[in-house]
């Protein structure tokens, strides 16, 4: 089955007349018949049925319909998409981000970044996990990537941009929420723990299971959701507590507390990639952007990793 296929037959189903449908086509109307016959052998059904006049679809081209007039507008958002890309003198950045992160400093780093680039740059945002970002980096189909995963990868470099610490987020209302100071993992582990996010793994919720099993920790009691608010609704509504980033207590719930969290590595990294021997005009503003943003309490940015 190829595109022409999917042309000629819509053709023909808005028509229902081959004769019409092919002038429609600027084509000869045996050849346009020879076409629909070929994708009629290739799906293994009739589409028309032939003997009505006009032309009826079978239950076999209604639902080829269907998929087909979706497929074609696709295909031509994407012409359309990229004629007009080509015929700019816009350049795109696309930059993927792990949804955590939003809470921070993210936002601030994309509108100076923005700002800076002005209307020349056009920024798109992607969310995907960090496995994922390294991957999307090495096809060209980012430019940057913000996530928490130190991920290995030679075509790619990493930048440590902050260590983010980790806090408890417990309902208001549960004994833990009214205890002085620091909770410790081990009482965290006696109640079902909230991890996020579940679509992308290995993700922020392997740092979380890692950091319980550092300390000789299992959890026997947990569930996953997808993101960072599921995680936090989950725990208002009493269904245990979760481990999320400091960043987290910008949304300030009444419904929920946050309480600092007694082991030393309770952090997650904040890191930004890109493409190995990349030394485009818009890595190096962002990059400078990232690091005068996340270093606003006056440490020593990171060094770069790779």
């Amino acid at each position: 089955m190829e595109l022409r296929h999917l042309r000629y037959f819509v053709a023909v189903a808005q028509e229902r007349n081959f004769s019409r449908a092919a002038e429609k086509l600027n084509i000869a109307q045996p050849p346009l018949s020879r076409q629909i016959k070929e994708l009629e052998l290739d799906i293994g059904a009739d589409l028309f049925d032939r003997k009505t006049r006009p032309l009826r679809l079978t239950d076999a081209g209604r639902l080829l319909y269907v998929h087909a007039v979706q497929a074609l507008a696709g295909f031509d958002q994407v012409r359309s998409t990229m004629t007009g890309y080509l015929e700019s003198s816009t350049r795109h950045y696309a930059i993927g981000f792990v949804g955590s992160i939003l809470c921070g400093k993210l936002p601030q780093v994309i509108r100076e970044f923005r700002a800076q680039m002005g209307e020349g740059v056009t920024v798109s945002l992607i969310e995907m996990g960090s496995l994922e970002q390294a991957t999307a980096l090495r096809e060209g189909r980012i430019d940057a990537g913000f996530g928490r995963l130190r991920v290995h990868d030679e075509g790619v470099r990493r930048i440590v941009l902050a260590e983010e610490e980790l806090v408890a987020a417990v309902p208001a209302n549960h004994p833990l929420a009214g205890q002085q100071g620091a909770l410790t993992l081990e009482q965290m582990s006696q109640e079902p723990v909230i991890l996020y996010p579940r679509p992308f793994r290995p993700s922020y919720a392997d740092q979380v299971l890692s950091l319980f099993e550092d300390h000789g920790l299992s959890l026997t009691r947990r569930q996953e959701v997808r993101e960072l608010q599921a995680a936090l609704g989950m725990v208002a509504a009493g269904a245990g507590v979760s481990v999320v980033p400091a960043s987290a207590q910008i949304m300030d719930r009444p419904d929920l507390v946050f309480r600092p969290i007694a082991a030393d590595n309770a952090i997650s990294p904040i890191i930004l990639s890109h493409r190995l021997g990349e030394h485009s005009k818009e890595l190096a503003c962002i990059a400078e952007i990232s690091r005068k943003v996340y270093q606003t309490d006056g440490e020593q940015a990171p060094d770069a990793i790779s």
